[in-house]
């Protein structure tokens, strides 16, 4: 009971001091700048009520900021982090003065906590503030209070990282009293948006790769059930500065795909192009693991970069395979001792031909070394019957030898026989080696050109896919 009477005796003396205040002005002291502590001490006992005579009228709230810095964008969690000059202005009917009493002071500096203060926050808040508080606020001889501050706001962020790195980024923020309906509290931008982007540009630091492209807002009102909210939504538009990342991931890449395209120039029949182009993929493989820190990682899909790394993988795997197929036909057909069938001959060195305008050159090519082998097996077999009708006298002295119809040979003269007849027949398998290889390297050289040039039109083309989806999603952004 006795609690009760105090609580009530101490409303009421509250209210009166109210009343009092509200028909007054804060005193002062002649030798005495400022209003004197009494009666500042009267408006400190009224800090957890709001400063209105009338409780009926809103208090209205204006709010600007400057955006200082952008300090981090987490794809993966879909968090921004930024740093803000935050300045809040707002009316308190219980701090007022005249000039002529208190000589001329027109602003002091009060500490917040002694003052009441509306509870605007930021909807899209996610952590804690960690920022350094102030704990001052300047009051004007009016009522009017201006509390700047700066607050370090991690808030949530819907990203859009489809055109990484050439994305450009829409977060909100929404002010608004948490508390306070639109009954109390009334918010409303202290100075044009125009003029906070303007700001924003002009001392934004410490931005790394974010640069601030405008910052647009409007007022509205929230309701949530039978209560209404006033807040204000502003859109930080930012972009990506992409110089970073077109260095270390896009020219690297494309300069691993060019070296790529140069391979198929590499002659298939004497060098191993397929150990090459397994040690590019490798290559390829390694760089991609090293750069994978440098991409965004997100549930919400997969950036076009990405895309365009697994399509390159693929096409240098795709480059592998047709290297596998031209050294099949150039080393294993061969091999066999398998003529070049017709219809190969038709549609691959006819028709295919003619379509990719491949010419073979032939005329002024060297003899083959089967042949020249064999020019000068047959040049020594005849130096060597030469000289039995060269010289008479030898010829009589080994007439005896040449064998007699009727009689048998002599066992050397045989020998010699056999040994020319399978020099012969080894002369001739290399020759039809020799040309079953020339007719199947002629056709793996047409397939190689046909091949490459479908490679470079499948490159050429989802370059330009992957350059035109990059201008339309920055066009429309």
């Amino acid at each position: 009971m006795c609690l009760s009477q105090q609580t009530i005796s101490l409303i009421s003396a509250l209210l009166f001091m109210s009343v009092s205040l509200s028909y007054g002005k804060l005193s002062c002291k002649r030798g005495h700048s400022g209003p004197t502590y009494e009666s500042m001490q009267a408006v400190f006992d009224l800090q957890p009520f709001r400063p209105a005579v009338n409780l009926s009228n809103p208090t209205i709230t204006n709010i600007s900021f400057t955006l200082y810095a952008v300090l981090g964008v987490n794809e993966k969690t879909q968090i921004l982090t930024t740093f803000l000059w935050l300045r809040l202005y707002w009316h308190n009917e219980f701090l007022i003065w005249d000039l002529e009493e208190c000589d001329g002071v027109t602003r002091i500096s009060l500490p917040v906590r002694q003052l009441w203060s509306p509870d605007i926050i930021v909807y899209e808040f996610v952590d804690d503030d960690v920022s350094q508080a102030c704990p001052y606020v300047y009051v004007n001889h009016t009522g009017h209070i201006r509390w700047d501050r700066m607050l370090r706001l991690v808030s949530a962020c819907n990203l859009e990282i489809f055109s990484f790195p050439f994305d450009v980024q829409n977060c909100t923020f929404t002010f608004g009293s948490y508390m306070h309906t639109i009954r109390d509290v009334r918010v409303s931008p202290a100075l044009t948006f125009e003029e906070m982007s303007g700001n924003s540009k002009r001392y934004l630091e410490a931005s790394g790769e974010w640069e601030l492209v405008d910052i647009l807002g409007e007022t509205s009102i929230l309701q949530f059930g039978i209560d209404e909210w006033d807040i204000i939504t502003f859109w930080v538009v930012i972009k990506r500065r992409p110089v970073l990342y077109v260095v270390n991931l896009l020219i690297p890449s494309s300069f691993l795909m060019l070296i790529d395209i140069l391979s198929f120039y590499l002659p298939p029949h004497s060098v191993d192009r397929a150990s090459f182009k397994m040690t590019l993929i490798l290559g390829y493989t390694v760089f991609l693991l090293i750069m994978n820190d440098l991409l965004p990682s997100t549930a919400n899909g997969t950036p076009i970069i990405g895309i365009y790394f697994s399509v390159c993988l693929a096409l240098m795997v795709i480059s592998l395979l047709e290297t596998v197929i031209i050294t099949n036909v150039l080393h294993h057909n061969s091999m066999k001792y398998q003529a070049v069938p017709q219809w190969v001959r038709v549609v691959v060195l006819k028709h295919i031909a003619n379509l990719i305008c491949y010419r073979r050159q032939e005329d002024g090519r060297p003899p083959s070394k089967t042949a020249k082998v064999k020019n000068e097996s047959l040049d020594g077999a005849g130096s060597f019957t030469q000289p039995s009708s060269q010289t008479p006298v030898q010829h009589n002295a080994d007439v005896s030898m040449i064998p007699v119809p009727g009689a048998a040979a002599p066992p050397e003269l045989q020998q010699i026989c056999q040994y020319l007849s399978d020099l012969r027949a080894h002369l001739s398998s290399l020759q039809k080696e020799s040309e079953l290889q020339d007719q199947w390297c002629h056709v793996g050289y047409v397939l190689d050109f046909l091949l490459f040039r479908i490679y470079l039109l499948l490159i050429s083309c989802y370059a330009l896919v992957i350059i035109s989806m990059w201008c339309i999603w920055i066009s429309q952004t």
